[in-house]
């Protein structure tokens, strides 16, 4: 186990570092600067002479060669500190902890959401198969699978508001602070991603478990005469929960990453809302450490499901 977990670090920096190379690169070939966005010839909203134009690009470090910047950047990572925003006076850090907290939080519930509905109708749709209620159950759940997160999140607020007069505090609220508020504000958006993930993980563990019910060990636990709830669950489901934590850890670390239409749909302050904003100012500083976090949160998710496999099924081995 720790040589494997010390392969799969190993493994991960230059995965890593392939992002910052990438995504610094984008940056700076992308047509533009974060300064067009105030002296554009008709999007600007300044007229800037060209020493005021050479003297704002110093303040913000755009004079200096690539490869200075790049080691800039990668000094501000290892500090722990992320640098500066070109427009704003928080540190980059302070924004991602602050909205990060929203979005972790967001995507550990709809994840809970998913495996609450999606689990059960997954694993009665398997035992019930070919029936009534099977057809039914396909039915929803490839219905749900189409239909995209946002469209939920916006029908769950005309709902909301049309018929309870209820819609969604606009100022944040963190779990600790006022846990009703907090609710308000997360439970639309974990409902509507919740239950598009749910759709994913019923069809996954519909699939997985009709394959595991045919094995020969079942059929011995049923010629045991073991109670046919006791051999679904204990060595049907069990057996066949692998490829549901992989499609459910994905969707978290995609969740992590932040929900950009989900959250934009509620206005929710997450960690996509503060994407979308620094993509339309061109806040270089920004853009670049979301996607350094969003690569980070993939390579140690995916290490996560990897090594819940042994806790799963214990005839896992890591070599």
């Amino acid at each position: 186990m720790r040589r494997y977990l010390i392969k799969r670090l190993l493994l991960a920096v230059p995965t890593i570092f392939g992002v910052t190379v990438l995504i610094f690169i984008v940056m700076r070939v992308l047509p533009g600067d974060p300064l067009a966005m105030i002296v554009g010839e008709n999007t600007g909203i300044y007229v800037l002479t060209d020493e005021e134009l050479a003297a704002a690009r110093r303040s913000l470090g755009l004079d200096k060669p690539l490869y200075q910047q790049y080691l800039s950047w990668m000094a501000d990572v290892f500090r722990g500190d992320f640098g500066k925003s070109f427009w704003r006076p928080d540190p980059v850090r302070e924004i991602i902890v602050r909205r990060g907290v929203i979005s972790g939080q967001i995507a550990l519930m709809a994840v809970a959401i998913s495996w609450l509905v999606g689990l059960p109708i997954g694993v009665l749709s398997a035992v019930r198969r070919n029936t009534g209620l099977d057809y039914i159950t396909r039915f929803l759940v490839t219905l749900f699978m189409a239909i995209p997160s946002f469209w939920l999140g916006l029908t769950f607020i005309l709902i909301t508001v049309i018929f309870f007069m209820w819609k969604p505090p606009i100022t944040v609220h963190y779990l600790w602070t006022d846990p009703v508020k907090n609710l308000q504000m997360t439970i639309g958006p974990a409902i509507a991603m919740g239950i598009g993930m749910g759709a994913f993980i019923a069809r996954m563990s519909r699939t997985t478990l009709l394959e595991v019910i045919r094995e020969d060990y079942v059929r011995t636990a049923r010629a045991k005469g073991l109670g046919e709830r006791v051999v679904i669950l204990r060595h049907g489901l069990k057996n066949s929960l692998l490829p549901v934590v992989t499609v459910s850890g994905l969707q978290l670390a995609g969740l992590l990453g932040g929900s950009v239409a989900v959250e934009r749909a509620f206005g929710v302050p997450g960690l996509g809302t503060a994407l979308v904003q620094a993509i339309t100012e061109r806040d270089w500083m920004v853009i670049q450490n979301l996607v350094l976090l969003y690569a980070i949160i993939f390579v140690f998710v995916n290490l996560a499901i990897d090594l819940a496999y042994g806790w799963i099924d214990p005839r896992v081995r890591y070599g």
